[in-house]
């Protein structure tokens, strides 16, 4: 199985926030092949006008309470760039998630120092008591957020801190009064962890639910069969 799940690929010419605000609408994310490049997808995002945090989130955010974010660039690329960043990527994406043909230490420093290759414009970086412990790769305009390819020091933090991040990223873009919030593709088992959201909308190829996730699940769990 590819790395991507996919019905239709394409690769943007016009980079004007509205045009790629239409595209997100139509079920497409930005992906990491290169500038431009989107894929129309099951595609999951929050709207953020009517989230709230659950009681689950509270509990997550209780649990990562010493957990502080903060943007260090916007635009990318970077103004300085460390190779810590790609060192800690490829070990999680390695390690972690076994993804190393897929997302190598040169494509993470390609997507941070390069605008002629990459569609992302925002580093979050997340630390606990001063230290820097993860990073997530983002697109932003002013409607809508891309909370993408996120990676951490999964070692020290096993449990909670990966999810303790996506909350951060939600309540980032709810306080920035955007729109939407998109949290990538629904395909696998392993993405239902991201379905504990009020606000939830998944794009089923020709529309967005809202209402319908437990059918969401069925069609996962099918397809992880596949």
């Amino acid at each position: 199985m590819s790395d991507y799940f996919f019905w239709n690929k394409t690769v943007l010419e016009d980079f004007s926030d509205n045009n790629i605000t239409d595209f997100f609408n139509n079920g497409y994310l930005f992906t990491r092949e290169s500038k431009g490049s989107v894929y129309q997808t099951r595609s999951l995002r929050i709207d953020l006008s009517v989230f709230e945090l659950s009681s689950e989130n509270r509990r997550i955010l209780n649990k990562t309470s010493d957990l502080t974010y903060k943007i260090i660039c916007l635009p990318i690329p970077l103004n300085t760039y460390d190779w810590n960043i790609h060192k800690l990527g490829k070990d999680f994406y390695e390690n972690k998630l076994h993804l190393e043909k897929a997302f190598s230490s040169n494509k993470i420093k390609e997507l941070l120092t390069s605008s002629k290759d990459s569609n992302f414009n925002c580093l979050l970086e997340y630390s606990v008591s001063g230290q820097v412990m993860g990073y997530a790769i983002c697109y932003a305009n002013g409607q809508i957020f891309q909370y993408a390819y996120p990676f951490y020091k999964y070692e020290e933090f096993p449990n909670n801190f990966g999810m303790g991040m996506m909350l951060n990223a939600i309540i980032y873009a709810k306080e920035m009064n955007l729109r939407y919030i998109y949290l990538g593709s629904v395909t696998r088992e392993t993405d239902l962890y991201k379905l504990q959201f009020k606000g939830l909308e998944w794009y089923d190829e020709n529309s967005w639910q809202t209402e319908k996730i437990e059918e969401l699940k069925q069609v996962i769990q099918n397809f992880s069969k596949i």
